[in-house]
């Protein structure tokens, strides 16, 4: 058994590296124990001449051990020689497996029966032994691999990579980089965009698929693998998307689903987890101190991955070991210039853990809400200031740090409010539906406020399972009491949670099926819905349903059988709410029973109406259906605020066109004559403004907002990137050369200066034709943003012909369609 030293380090990665350089440069006795027989672990397993980023780009680095954005060989290469200079002691084929004593007396237990003993422990063994696996059906096979050591050596497959975190889409380019290696590669991420992926390594994956070398499948999951059939491959890899199932034919599947901690190593020896989940993170000081006095876990265990970080973290804990306890973190003049609006000198570590007292944010670990609150920002609102409106835009969510706020629970009457606290938060189902605010909400108080964007949010919810279980739960009750809380006692709508599920369906999929036996009820948390009813042997379009409300109420006062069928329009999220529940408040709540009852008689009414028109009018209810099932089609289940075009009416003047082109600096945001027509009804090519707007799934410098009055638009820090236009599912975004402003027009019309209306001039025209082009931006309609009067196409048309419509609209113009305008 060796001395006891003051530090054992374990793992070599860079947060270990780090550390070590550290100690050896205080004149620390120190160890740093590494389990293979070569240093840098982590890093030696990323694919040969991988690129490795040096991000973020804004914080300094601390360390001892260089580190600059370079290739694999060349970081390794470099920190080798670097451990020799600094004299870090290092032991090689060294694994602990097992931690006892306490501080000043550690004693860590090795694989080959030697041990060692330290005063402190810095725990730097990242997560990478312990990867996730895959669990479907025909995964359990030699081909099926967690990792990729050299793409180059792979040739001539169809190859699947599984998850959208920087390794897979490293991995995935790696294998797609030379064409002549003959890979056929494909990338399924679970959500609909890359959250957790570097800007960087998105834009390259885009630029990819662009080129066919890489065909990537989002919002899609795997759901077995099986053998190939009749000229098909040898295996095949189902998949489940937003639009049905798709076989992919594979000879290879690379699955990068994460990591998760050594929890049972780490438990045993006293550290506690923020919880129970497998990817919850250690709980630890802004020191990084374990649970454990004296034990220490830094870098990627610790919950943040990136190599700067790591560093910084392994430097900083040697410091506060050795005694420097006024080191701060370097991010911690940021945050300081964030929470300056509380008081003149925040303690950032005391803001933080007041943050993490938050229910929602219990699990989430320091370091992930440091990170977390970089891109957030403090408000001060003072008494009855209006903080949203009902019906406004907005996909924020709101912490009450201090005060609390009156929510407006009843449009009708004034005098009836509900009043959060300090400690919760609100604006969470504008979050998740993508839909408007449901109430207005006002401080009650001098109140200081937590504006967290959405982009922030989802990031959080992605990395740590705790806040979106909490987030999914909270916005579950909202739902709940906002539908039937006024009726119900918290007691009775928490019961109802309780037994709540989480139901997803893909665009067309049926969740209730007319005729079955069944009396459970579905919020819409996500998406939108779409009623049918069968009647003389043909399917008959109801209604549309959007998020925010609920259906399946019917069932409970016709002895449980289902009257019409429902299917989701796009691809939805509900909570099936157990009808035997729902029932025995009704029971129980006489104004409950009237109010569902009084929900129930409109849907009759429809139901009736809709039933005798098609008895006396079939061939105008079959019309009806069918423009309704065409708009949805066209993506009017997810829009907001959309434009069609009356053909009966339109003279194709192309005024539309000229005058969007007049207020966009001679660039039209709408194809008049494209898109698609049914009836009399066309859909020109324009934006939808979608309640989840797919353009804004992967915008690296976060340039598309959605505007007070629901208009999604794109501001001046574009860099032209394309992401937006490729996940636009209705071609409506260009990238395109933005002129310069024109003269107005009484310029143009009294001195003949600059171009016509919805022109370029002819210089800029002239010089973009050549080869002084201007930069690119991606432009779209943005509902006209600013401009008195509203949309100029609109405003345009001679005869009436274009019209905006919201989703309350469709089931009118359907019923136009069909001749009762």
């Amino acid at each position: 058994m060796a001395n006891k030293v003051d530090i054992v380090i374990v793992g070599s990665g860079p947060a270990g590296l780090s550390a070590a350089a550290r100690a050896a440069q205080r004149g620390l006795s120190h160890l740093l124990l590494e389990k293979t027989d070569h240093l840098s672990d982590t890093i030696y397993k990323y694919q040969r001449g991988k690129h490795i980023m040096a991000t973020p780009d804004i914080l300094p680095i601390r360390s001892d051990v260089p580190f600059a954005a370079g290739s694999r060989e060349e970081i390794l290469e470099q920190w080798d020689r670097r451990s020799d200079e600094a004299g870090i002691q290092i032991r090689l084929k060294s694994e602990v497996v097992a931690i006892h004593g306490q501080q000043g007396d550690f004693r860590l237990q090795l694989s080959d029966d030697d041990s060692v003993q330290a005063r402190w422990i810095v725990l730097a063994i990242g997560v990478q032994g312990n990867p996730n696996r895959l669990t479907q059906p025909g995964t359990d096979q030699d081909w099926v691999h967690y990792q990729l050591d050299d793409p180059k050596a792979v040739l001539d497959e169809s190859i699947l990579v599984i998850g959208g975190g920087d390794a897979g889409i490293e991995n995935a380019l790696g294998l797609a980089a030379d064409p002549h290696q003959g890979n056929t590669v494909s990338l399924l991420q679970r959500a609909d965009g890359f959250p957790r992926a570097k800007a960087a390594n998105v834009k390259a994956l885009y630029h990819a698929q662009d080129e066919g070398r890489i065909q990537i499948h989002t919002g899609s999951t795997l759901n077995r693998v099986e053998a190939g059939g009749s000229g098909e491959a040898r295996w095949i890899a189902v998949i489940d998307t937003s639009e049905g199932e798709a076989r992919i034919p594979v000879d290879r599947i690379i699955a990068r689903l994460g990591a998760t901690a050594p929890r049972k190593f780490l438990e045993a020896a006293g550290v506690e987890f923020s919880g129970p989940d497998r990817e919850a993170f250690p709980v630890l000081s802004p020191q990084y101190q374990s649970s454990v006095a004296g034990l220490f876990i830094v870098g990627a265990l610790a919950g943040y991955p990136l190599i700067k970080h790591c560093l910084n973290q392994g430097h900083d804990v040697v410091e506060f070991i050795a005694g420097n306890t006024e080191l701060e973190p370097p991010d911690t003049p940021l945050l300081r210039e964030i929470l300056s609006v509380a008081e003149a000198q925040p303690d950032v570590e005391a803001w933080i853990a007041r943050i993490q007292q938050v229910p929602v944010f219990a699990e989430a670990s320091a370091l992930q809400l440091r990170e977390f609150l970089l891109f957030s920002q403090m408000r001060r609102y003072s008494d009855a200031e209006t903080i949203f409106q009902r019906n406004d835009s907005g996909t924020s969510i709101y912490v009450i740090l201090e005060g609390a706020v009156s929510v407006h629970i009843d449009p009708n009457d004034a005098s009836k409010r509900a009043r959060l606290d300090t400690g919760t938060l609100f604006g969470e189902l504008a979050l998740i539906s993508g839909r408007k605010r449901t109430a207005t909400i006002e401080a009650a108080g001098d109140t200081l406020l937590l504006d967290v964007p959405r982009t922030a949010m989802l990031r959080l919810m992605a990395a740590v399972p705790g806040v979106k279980r909490q987030m999914d739960r909270l916005s579950t009750w909202r739902q709940v009491g906002q539908l039937f809380g006024r009726l119900l006692p918290p007691e009775a709508i928490t019961r109802i949670v309780d037994a709540a599920e989480a139901v997803e369906l893909k665009a067309g999929e049926t969740v209730i099926a007319e005729g079955e036996q069944s009396t459970d009820i579905y919020i819409i948390r996500t998406g939108s819905l779409v009623v049918e009813k069968t009647i003389g042997g043909q399917t008959v379009f109801l209604s549309y349903v959007p998020a925010g409300n609920y259906v399946g109420e019917m069932a409970l006062f016709y002895e449980g059988r289902r009257t019409a069928s429902v299917r989701a329009a796009i691809k939805s999220s509900l909570v099936k709410l157990p009808g035997p529940v729902f029932e025995q408040l009704l029971a129980s709540n006489p104004q409950l029973r009237d109010s569902v009852e009084a929900q129930l008689a409109k849907r009759m009414r429809l139901n009736d109406y809709v039933e005798a028109q098609s008895e006396s009018f079939g061939s105008v209810v079959e019309m009806h259906t069918s423009v309704a099932n065409f708009l949805l089609q066209e993506g009017f289940g997810e829009a907001t605020d959309a434009l069609i075009i009356d053909e009966t009416l339109c003279v194709a003047c192309d005024n539309c066109e000229t005058a969007c082109a007049e207020v966009h600096d001679g660039i039209s945001r709408l194809d008049r004559e494209a898109g698609n027509t049914y009836a009399h009804i066309h859909v020109p090519t324009s934006c939808r403004h979608c309640a989840h707007p797919h353009c804004m799934t992967d915008c690296p410098p976060d340039a598309i907002h959605r505007g007070p009055d629901g208009e999604v638009f794109i501001d001046d820090s574009c860099i032209g990137c394309g992401n937006c236009a490729r996940h636009c599912p209705y071609g409506v975004i260009q990238i395109a050369a933005v002129p310069p402003p024109k003269p107005g027009l009484l310029a143009w019309l009294g001195f003949g200066l600059g171009p016509g209306p919805g022109e370029p001039s002819a210089e800029w025209t002239a010089r973009h034709r050549g080869e002084d082009k201007p930069p690119k931006k991606a432009v779209k309609c943005d509902m006209c943003k600013g401009i008195d009067g509203g949309p100029a196409c609109v405003r345009a048309c001679p005869t009436g012909a274009a019209l905006r419509i919201s989703p309350d609209d469709y089931l009118h113009l359907a019923q136009g369609a069909g001749g009762n305008r």
